[in-house]
């Protein structure tokens, strides 16, 4: 029996009727799982840890969603199929899914792999590792309360530069058109193998985002006596002065998977509603 994930937002009324449709589809080719937090009718509710072994995931909601269900791929190394419902999201087709290409991608296994890099990231504390982690979009080190965090910056055990600011962002390419393209950062396209790092509202007159090498070693020492660490804004972990954060491009990849072959230019475009009327290409 081949067996399929379903990863949908609960809060969306049109993912969990999509997921039905999915299940009656499919249940008779796949075991139809989902680690959703409701009852999807025909479909087995799981965790993580007790999942068979899958050979995609459909998922039906924003990037929020697509977040969620990179911690199954991460663990499991499974394609992850994303469906547009309606808002594009970078992670996701570019253009609205039809249920049935989905159906008959799933069954053919037709779809179109696109790896990402990730992140990982340890917390060191008195010369122990107290936390490590991953990321697919983004790492930051942030202010707990409402006064500026104080961070020290080195890339490959040589010093960058001391900021007050809000926080810091170290993002791999995926991430640039997250918090990092928010904060003031540069898009990278997804092939481009490098990290980004920026400070947030840094007071400081060098504070440009840096753009470095994938096996560059990223260390940030937290020098207030408070901040926290976020990872994809799923995984958090508290800070204290005398921390020391390292951050590496990680050695596993997230595989997206989409219908057809898009470009990034394609999905950039209707992300941000570019302005390309006109154009003489087809």
């Amino acid at each position: 029996m081949r067996n399929l994930l379903i990863v949908c937002n609960p809060g969306r009324v049109d993912a969990v009727v999509a997921a039905v449709e999915l299940q009656q589809n499919l249940a008779s080719t796949f075991g139809i799982y989902t680690i959703s937090d409701v009852e999807i009718p025909g479909i087995v509710r799981s965790t993580i840890a007790d999942l068979p072994e899958i050979e995609a995931a459909v998922v039906l909601g924003g990037d929020g969603t697509m977040l969620r269900a990179a911690e199954v791929a991460h663990e499991r190394d499974i394609p992850l199929l994303g469906v547009n419902l309606g808002h594009v999201g970078f992670l996701s087709e570019v253009e609205r899914s039809k249920i049935a290409d989905v159906i008959q991608a799933v069954i053919n296994k037709s779809y179109v792999i696109d790896p990402r890099i990730t992140l990982g990231y340890t917390v060191e504390r008195e010369g122990k590792v107290v936390a490590s982690g991953w990321a697919l979009n983004e790492v930051t080190v942030e202010r707990e309360k409402a006064t500026m965090v104080e961070l020290f910056l080195e890339i490959d055990n040589r010093p960058i530069s001391r900021w007050g600011c809000d926080g810091l962002i170290c993002s791999t390419p995926t991430g640039s058109t997250a918090y990092a393209f928010s904060a003031g950062g540069p898009v990278l396209w997804p092939a481009v193998d490098a990290l980004v790092v920026l400070p947030i509202s840094a007071h400081a007159l060098f504070s440009r985002p840096l753009v470095i090498s994938p096996s560059s070693v990223i260390a940030v020492g937290i020098e207030s006596s408070q901040a926290f660490l976020s990872a994809d804004a799923l995984r958090k972990f508290p800070l204290v002065a005398g921390d020391r954060v390292v951050v590496t491009k990680d050695s596993r990849v997230i595989q997206l998977a989409h219908l057809k072959n898009t470009l990034f230019s394609d999905r950039l475009v209707a992300k941000f509603k570019l302005p390309v009327e006109g154009w003489r290409g087809e």
